[in-house]
């Protein structure tokens, strides 16, 4: 396992426990982040990096018992807290590094990823992956219940131009990455970057 995922085990295993109780309100949003997703009835869709798994109700709501949901995370600690809520009964939870995910290509409809892009090794090559698996046309929803302002002052850091979230940056990221960006909201209330998959 190479240093970056190392740090990113031990940064949400020290965090697993209450990481529900430190964001009790944040369900609305990642509910109003996934209808934007347009999902249908029998969509197969991954939850990469789903941590507790707060985003698997409402995707699995989205596309009914037909559909297939997936929420995949590195660690562990994680994917018990999501068992522990009893989110495991909303999809299939794997443990699994999202840069080499065990899935066909093409074989998903779409991609929920929540806070997942800051916590990326290599985001050019992992959004890649994320590519491989998700059929032309599919989408990606890049999502924050907090917009990036928030968060930095949430982590006590200054918000800096290169920052991998800001549309400049993160536009041609996607494009070189096999997506199209479609839409990008970044508001004190929530950050939300929709990308479709090009063919």
């Amino acid at each position: 396992m190479s240093d970056d995922h190392t740090h990113v085990q031990e940064f949400f295993t020290a965090r697993a426990a209450d990481w529900d109780s430190r964001f009790p309100d944040d369900g609305p949003a990642y509910a109003a982040a996934v209808a934007e997703l347009d999902l249908r009835r029998g969509n197969r869709v991954l939850d990469a990096g789903c941590g507790t798994g707060r985003a698997l109700a409402p995707l699995r709501a989205a596309v009914g018992a037909s559909g297939v949901v997936i929420g995949a995370d590195l660690t562990p600690a994680m994917l018990h807290a999501a068992r522990r809520a009893g989110r495991d009964r909303e999809g299939w939870l794997l443990l699994t590094d999202v840069a080499r995910l065990p899935l066909r290509s093409r074989s998903l409809d779409a991609v929920f990823a929540a806070g997942l892009i800051a916590h990326l090794p290599d985001p050019g090559e992992n959004l890649r992956e994320l590519a491989r698996v998700v059929r032309p046309d599919g989408v990606l929803a890049l999502f924050h219940p907090v917009g990036r302002a928030a968060l930095a002052a949430r982590q006590g850091r200054r918000l800096t131009p290169d920052d991998l979230r800001a549309e400049p940056s993160l536009r041609p990221l996607l494009a070189a990455s096999g997506w199209r960006m479609t839409s990008y909201v970044d508001e004190d209330a929530r950050f939300l970057a929709l990308a479709v998959r090009q063919s």
